[in-house]
């Protein structure tokens, strides 16, 4: 999957944890892109098996959407706590490298991670 496609299933997970409802101008919003991208990339991601839109129009995670978006969310905040622990950034900027980070990075970095994190 592409960055951006990776971009918008967090998107996705993200305001419906905030709102209990995501609408393609939502998602439009949350990442600052037009809506005739935002309807090109659902389009790819539901044709990819990731998301369904329902008859209220609301963009829904498959179960394969939710496990891929949970993933990406979960790295992205590892990895912020990571870099702002490690390196005492703030978090904003933790959070923007971090964002760049987590589509690159190597499951058994992550893991790495994930434990030196639980250790300290």
């Amino acid at each position: 999957m592409y960055e951006s496609g990776e971009d918008y299933l967090e998107a996705i997970l993200m305001i419906w944890n905030e709102k209990n409802e995501c609408h393609a101008v939502d998602v439009a919003h949350k990442l600052n892109v037009s809506k005739p991208s935002v309807s090109r990339a659902m389009g790819i991601l539901r044709d990819e098996g990731y998301i369904f839109v329902d008859e209220n129009l609301h963009i829904n995670l498959t179960e394969k959407g939710r496990e891929k978006a949970q993933d990406i969310y979960d790295r992205h905040q590892l990895l912020t706590c990571f870099l702002v622990k490690i390196t005492g950034v703030d978090e904003e900027q933790a959070e923007h490298n971090a964002c760049r980070i987590e589509h690159v990075i190597d499951a058994d970095i992550v893991n790495g991670i994930k434990k030196w994190m639980d250790e300290n």
